[in-house]
């Protein structure tokens, strides 16, 4: 399976699982000429204040040279998150006074066999998931991982 491929099934994993948390999903893959956000997601708490999530996933297999993804994050990296999160927020001026906040999901993923594909199924919890031959596992959510300077 491509790297490509690889990666939305981990976008996939965590866009399922915010939706477990009571997140609302409002757009993947959304891109402008600055970059791609993966994931933006709304969350309402109960005084009715909401929150609006850009959530970048990196999915790394076991052993991988960038600590998880997490060295992925660089500067440049934060700063066309946000370039397109003002883009997004332009594009859709009803969710600007939201509180804006940037995750960071960390996913790993690890080939499995048939023997132990068969037991995931019945020990899996939220925070796992087998997709065909792969198991995919969130390994942190880290919520405002970095600065936040939209208005």
């Amino acid at each position: 399976m491509s790297h490509l491929n690889i990666a939305n099934l981990g976008e996939d994993f965590v866009a399922q699982w915010l939706q477990s948390t009571g997140w609302m999903i409002l757009n993947r893959q959304f891109s402008c000429r600055w970059g791609e956000i993966d994931i933006i997601a709304q969350h309402t708490r109960n005084n009715q204040e909401s929150i609006l999530a850009f959530v970048e996933v990196k999915t790394r297999s076991p052993g991988n040279w960038d600590d998880g993804g997490r060295g992925a994050i660089t500067l440049k990296k934060q700063a066309k998150i946000e370039r397109t999160a003002r883009i997004f927020l332009a594009k859709y001026p009803d969710k600007a006074e939201y509180i804006c906040r940037f995750d960071v999901a960390i996913v790993s993923y690890q080939i499995i066999s048939k023997q132990d594909h068969e037991l995931s199924i019945t020990q899996e919890s939220v925070t796992s998931s087998s997709v065909g031959e792969y198991k995919f596992q969130l390994q942190e959510y880290i919520p405002a991982a970095f600065e936040c300077l939209i208005d």
